[in-house]
């Protein structure tokens, strides 16, 4: 903008400061409990089913959990990390001879060539190799002939054979001539398999938490589906994927199966729990209409439920989520004390108008919901996400009840308190709600200035924690409210106070300056500060000026107005808070202002006033101001050579310059007027100075003659 002479203070402050930098792709956009509080407070939302089904089967003491090993039994490809597993622990001409024997066809000509082996070794891989060949019955025998063997000769193989068993056991149970009993055999083995990695038997394969799926199939294939859904639910419980989606697979048959069969099913406690968790989850759907298959699982699944008392709080949930509330609130009288329980019955009593029951009720509920407690992430019908922490979510509900009936302290207290989760609606209050005294005294008692992050942690887009964002917004809003000397401590690095104390510096130089071009300087500096960094020193933490996005984006907000859960006194002070101009990058309608008034200062004829409605046109403020500035260059400015590109390429203002034009710009006046008298001026002149003169010398006789 400014071709020449910029002054040294400012330049060497620019080139010391940090180019701002944009985000390289849109975010995505949070949902805002306040921003349709009705339906914040009504919805219950979706649950998550990997959360609900981890409240199914057990943790089995002794069983270590799934890890991400080069030996896990869901690793892409299993037969390396089999090879692999099964060459630790052996000499190298072992390794060899097993990688030989691997290759072979004839599960007794491994038994014979592997005479060198451990016994344990040997008839393993003859098992494998059988097993392979698809001869189930001679793999079963080798594997049996593994477990024969004394438990300190069997170190190795215990638990791969007692795994492998049960699978030759359960691929002889399908074949025509079995017998009625193979099922029962294998999930022995399978049983055995766990029990043997408990007890510590060699499990790099992570094989005792693979038998508990197996088993689970067994268990399925017999019929015995509520065994099946503790079994993998217990799977899932050791952090196996496998559970996860065999559970998952298992919904999907009971949505496919026929009435009469589903609701015989549905006695069982396992296959309700499963169920409801499928329903609170939506985990069929998520928008649009419900599938019709699961209208009919809800129906059912209602039918079966009739008077249980298990399960409660999960089969209120889901009622009331199908908008029978009649039914959601006689579980609730058998749902206990839980988190959800009490969720529940708040958004019971709003729906009867007990707002003093809902309150109550709210504050039960965050009680009861473990701080750490998610549902994961989930997305709303406009398609904003919401990690859903439900004890967060329960105090932001609640704080729109605290604002409602104007306890506006404690409902920025909820929403802060969720840190990032609805940080939005928690800067909305303290940036329109509270007044800067209440956000001021919160934020010194309560919000420590948290270690400010390097400048190599800011190019790579570390996230600014919730305290700094938090403090840097009252530094904003005390610049703001022109309290500049308190507003400096809050920012959360150098570079920031580096800014903010240059607009500071001059804001307070142009109230206390008593010359006119004095004044202009400082208000120019102050209004190019405020256009340069406005939105770092200035901006709005979220409308009009999104400075929580940098300002690269912004989002929709309806007018607050007063209803049901939005109060008067709320709504006036929303309106003495908002931004003047309540316009998007209203910084910059700042600094043109800024400008104006610094014009306002100085002489019409100097370059600087010229310089100055130049560099103020060109900030975007508006169409109109550009147009109103360059107006009024036209009508009082002077004449500029560089005025061809107005508001585009403008010199920095002379201010020196501008103070000699006072004196000049008054004398010229004065001659101006008087020049069509100039000879009759002149003439009279000499006659006063002649008159004067004379009247002198006659004075100075009289003094001698006397």
């Amino acid at each position: 903008m400014f071709t020449r002479n910029w002054p040294r203070h400012l330049l060497c402050l620019s080139l010391s400061l940090p180019l701002g930098s944009a985000l390289a792709c849109g975010p995505d956009f949070p949902m805002r409990l306040l921003d349709n509080r009705a339906q914040s407070l009504a919805e219950l939302p979706e649950g998550n089913f990997q959360f609900e089904i981890n409240r199914l089967g057990h943790v089995i003491a002794g069983l270590k959990n799934v890890e991400a090993s080069p030996y896990s039994m869901e690793a892409t490809d299993y037969a390396a990390q089999r090879d692999k597993a099964e060459q630790a622990g052996l000499t190298l001409e072992q390794q060899a001879l097993v990688k030989q024997l691997r290759a072979l066809t004839d599960a007794h000509q491994v038994d014979t060539e592997g005479a060198s082996l451990p016994a344990e070794l040997r008839f393993y891989l003859a098992g494998a190799v059988a097993f392979n060949a698809g001869d189930h019955a001679l793999a079963a025998e080798y594997f049996q002939r593994v477990l024969a063997l004394p438990a300190d000769q069997r170190a190795l193989r215990s638990t791969w054979a007692a795994y492998s068993l049960g699978r030759a056991l359960f691929a002889m149970s399908t074949e025509a001539d079995a017998t009625p009993d193979l099922l029962a055999q294998s999930r022995k083995a399978f049983e055995q398999t766990l029990q043997l990695s408990v007890e510590g038997f060699s499990d790099p394969l992570e094989l005792g938490v693979a038998s508990i799926g197996e088993e689970a199939r067994v268990a399925r294939t017999a019929g015995d589906w509520n065994s099946a859904i503790n079994l993998y639910a217990t799977q899932n419980r050791h952090g196996s994927a496998v559970g996860y989606t065999s559970l998952k697979l298992l919904m999907a048959d009971l949505l496919a199966m026929p009435d009469d069969q589903l609701a015989e099913l549905l006695k069982g406690k396992p296959v309700q729990q499963l169920v409801t968790a499928s329903l609170i989850s939506r985990l069929g759907w998520s928008f649009g209409d419900q599938p019709p298959n699961e209208l009919k699982l809800i129906k059912l699944l209602q039918s079966s439920t009739r008077g249980s008392l298990d399960n409660a709080d999960r089969l209120a949930a889901m009622n009331y989520q199908q908008g029978d509330y009649a039914s959601a609130k006689a579980f609730l009288e058998h749902a206990g004390d839980g988190g959800l329980a009490w969720w529940l019955r708040a958004k019971l009593a709003l729906r009867d108008g007990d707002k003093t029951a809902a309150t109550a009720a709210y504050a039960k509920a965050a009680q009861a919901f473990p701080q750490n407690e998610s549902w994961g992430e989930r997305r709303t019908p406009d398609y904003d996400f919401e990690s859903l922490q439900p004890k967060c979510r329960v105090e932001g509900e609640s704080a729109i009840l605290a604002l409602q009936r104007g306890d506006y302290l404690q409902a920025f207290d909820q929403l802060y308190r969720s840190q990032s989760i609805y940080w939005f609606d928690a800067a909305t209050v303290a940036e329109r709600v509270l007044t800067v005294d209440e956000l001021k005294h919160y934020v010194d008692t309560q919000v420590p200035a948290p270690p400010a992050l390097s400048q190599q942690d800011r190019d790579n887009y570390v996230p600014l924690p919730v305290a700094a964002q938090l403090r840097n917004l009252l530094g904003r809003r005390l610049l703001r409210e022109e309290r500049y000397d308190e507003a400096l401590v809050y920012f959360d690095n150098p570079d920031l106070q580096k800014k903010a104390r240059l607009y500071a510096q001059q804001r307070q130089l142009a109230d206390a300056a008593w010359w006119p071009t004095k004044r202009a300087a400082a208000l120019f500096n102050a209004a190019w500060t405020a256009r340069e960094w406005g939105m770092d020193i200035l901006g709005y933490e979220v409308a009009p000026d999104y400075a929580t996005f940098g300002g690269n984006y912004s989002l929709e907000t309806a007018e607050l107005k007063v209803g049901p859960l939005v109060a008067e006194g709320e709504v006036q002070r929303q309106q003495a808070s908002a931004a003047q101009p309540d316009e998007r990058y209203h910084y910059r309608f700042v600094a043109t202002a800024l400008a104006s008034r610094a014009a306002d200062n100085l002489p019409h004829t100097s370059q600087a006033f010229a310089a100055v409605l130049c560099a103020a046109a060109g900030w975007n403020s508006s169409l109109e101001d550009q147009s109103a500035l360059y107006q009024r260059y036209v009508k009082e400015g002077p004449y500029v050579d560089w005025a061809v590109d107005f508001g585009h390429q403008c010199p920095y203002p002379d201010f020196e310059n501008a103070s000699k034009r006072y004196v000049t710009q008054a004398t010229d006046a004065t001659r101006s007027v008087l020049r069509p008298y100039k000879w009759p001026l002149q003439i009279g002149g000499v006659i006063a100075v002649t008159a004067a003169a004379l009247l002198l010398i006659n004075r100075r006789r009289r003094r001698k003659a006397q």
